[in-house]
């Protein structure tokens, strides 16, 4: 059952550029879609875009049409989403131990 349950996880969080997406919306709080495409280095527009809608779908992200000029969409972590941080924080935080490891940095 736990090994369905990390099946289940990975179908959401599957991919390039979720978890990449994820941390940015964790450590920076509410972003632009300019400025996440700044932050994912190497991501498309097109492919953001499709990252965001299918998190959007799995209710782990919430978009906001802001009444400026020009239009500026915002995106953020919903509750559901936040439950996602200690997961990242912790991934972030084998990371850099596992660099240090590797590469002494």
């Amino acid at each position: 059952m736990q090994i369905m349950a990390v099946h289940d996880a990975m179908d959401v969080l599957n991919g390039k550029w979720r978890i990449s997406i994820l941390a940015v919306l964790c450590y920076r709080n509410k972003r632009r879609f300019s400025d996440i495409l700044a932050d994912v280095d190497g991501i498309s527009n097109k492919m953001l875009s499709k990252e965001l809608k299918d998190m959007e779908v799995n209710q782990l992200v919430t978009r906001t049409v802001l009444d400026t000029q020009p239009i500026t969409v915002q995106y953020e972590l919903t509750e559901y989403g936040q439950e996602l941080q200690t997961v990242i924080k912790n991934l972030s935080a084998w990371g850099a131990k596992h660099r240090k490891k590797i590469i002494g940095k």
